[in-house]
């Protein structure tokens, strides 16, 4: 998706200045968002690509104006209300008014080391045959979908080299919609500063991006 979001490569928007010895969490409550994100997950069903999805539909005013802990809360609540385990009224209230144990077992604390244990890998050990190899020169499909995608706007219609095959994982692009996993290789693709800059780049620099098979053709 094009979007805000995607912010790397623009140009025109300041000096970037980061909080000098800048806090871990700014306010407690940003702790409970962190904390929420593997019980939400677990109990939803729902995977890490369809979180960024509601993220990135946010709208470019909304996502301005608010925080990245709050970028995270508008992602749980959208989730929770479409897997049917939230309403409207309970979000409002901040009260539980159906607590169905059968539909939707508590995540407890003991749950956690379980969780945070095993993880929700996106990797697959399918035998998916590679489209690419190591040094294999590609070019990124110049593509512009209006949904959530894994490829970065400043690197479409661009010239990589393979530099690694990571293995076979799960597609973003599809699983972030409920249109499967799709399960291709992904790779760590090295870009020159200048190939995605131009001529005012350092010749030096480099740039490596991961992206899957679809997103690529031999260049």
């Amino acid at each position: 998706m094009n979007g805000v979001h995607d912010f790397g490569g623009m140009h025109g928007y300041g000096e970037i200045n980061p909080e000098q010895n800048e806090p871990v969490f700014h306010d407690e409550w940003e702790k409970r968002v962190l904390g929420l994100f593997v019980p939400i997950m677990a109990a939803s069903g729902m995977c890490v690509d369809e979180f960024r999805a509601q993220i990135e539909l946010m709208g470019a005013s909304n996502y301005l104006k608010t925080s990245y802990y709050e970028h995270w809360l508008h992602a749980f609540e959208k989730l929770l209300l479409t897997s049917g385990l939230v309403t409207e009224e309970e979000l409002r209230s901040g009260k539980a008014s159906m607590v169905d144990p059968a539909i939707s077992p508590p995540v407890t604390v003991s749950d956690i080391p379980v969780i945070t244990a095993t993880g929700s890998s996106a990797r697959r050990d399918g035998k998916a045959e590679p489209k690419f190899k190591k040094n294999d020169l590609v070019l990124v499909r110049n593509e512009h979908p209006t949904h959530h995608t894994r490829c970065p706007r400043y690197v479409r219609d661009k010239i990589g080299q393979i530099d690694r095959d990571h293995g076979v994982f799960v597609f973003p692009d599809t699983a972030a919609h409920g249109n499967g996993e799709k399960p291709q290789h992904c790779y760590s693709v090295k870009f020159s500063a200048r190939e995605l800059w131009g001529d005012n780049a350092s010749e030096s620099d480099s740039i490596y991006v991961d992206l899957w098979d679809d997103h690529l053709i031999l260049g």
